[in-house]
């Protein structure tokens, strides 16, 4: 027997992986794959997610969602988005996750094996922020507001990523459209709030509901609208080293766990 198979017998038995050998044109050994999470309890951005293909599971990341006096609504949104990610990886830090640094870069400035992504998704009328509506009187408020107009839609994600806090950061993408709604009648207001649709949507209304029937214009991205801007999310998460149409696993339960409540 040559030498350097009875090399490879006595590693072996002594639990030492052999050596691999080189292969010619063989790319550079991958990192760790990365665990993704959601900080989003929204039944909505769940399923924008998991629709392109992407293994995650969901973590709460309540914030202060208030609006700072002289806060622009593009800056208000952006805060929110980034504020939700860097509270989803602290709630993930402190469930036992462990964050382990790579090579790979988010932003030029390193990855880690856990990445969370959080959005936020606002109506804005002449610059006035349309927010979830706190009673049935506020619903058709808004509704008035938008009726026969329109009005713009930001939505806002952010990926956050590192172990030490001094390391950690979020990057964020920002999606600007605008949705125009046909003149809606005393009647039709009062029976689109009766449906219990607008109640803990953002302007209150939900265009991948029966609202849609309001719409006559969209300039800009429809998964935005809804909540989630899948074209940003796809980029910040390619960056990140977070590969996208993924199959299901075999007698696998659905990506994405199932949640109550939605957020804005």
């Amino acid at each position: 027997m040559h030498n350097t198979a009875m090399a490879g017998q006595r590693n072996h038995r002594a639990g030492v992986a052999p050596a691999k050998r080189a292969e010619t044109g063989s790319r550079e050994e991958k990192p760790d794959r990365v665990k993704l999470y959601l900080a989003s309890r929204s039944p909505r951005r769940r399923e924008l997610l998991a629709g392109l293909g992407y293994r995650f599971e969901v973590v709460d990341a309540g914030i202060d969602e208030s609006r700072v006096d002289g806060e622009t609504p593009a800056r208000y949104v952006e805060r929110m988005a980034r504020g939700k990610a860097l509270a989803g990886l602290d709630a993930v830090e402190s469930a036992g996750a462990a964050v382990a640094s790579s090579a790979a870069g988010v932003a030029g400035r390193g990855a880690s094996s856990v990445v969370v992504v959080g959005a936020d998704t606002i109506v804005v009328v002449d610059d006035e922020v349309l927010g979830k509506p706190r009673d049935d009187a506020e619903v058709l408020q808004h509704l008035e507001r938008l009726s026969g107009r329109d009005h713009q839609v930001l939505s806002a994600v952010a990926l956050a990523s590192g172990g030490e806090p001094r390391d950690r950061f979020a990057d964020v993408r920002l999606s600007r459209n605008r949705v125009w709604f046909r003149p809606l009648s005393a009647g039709e207001r009062d029976a689109y709030r009766a449906t219990g649709e607008p109640a803990d949507k953002a302007g209150s209304y939900a265009i991948q509901g029966l609202a849609a029937a309001f719409v006559t214009r969209l300039e800009g991205s429809w998964s935005a609208v809804v909540g989630l801007p899948l074209h940003e999310t796809a980029a910040l998460l390619d960056r990140a080293g977070v590969p996208p149409f993924l199959p299901p696993p075999t007698n696998a339960a659905p990506r994405g766990s199932s949640a109550s409540a939605e957020d804005g």
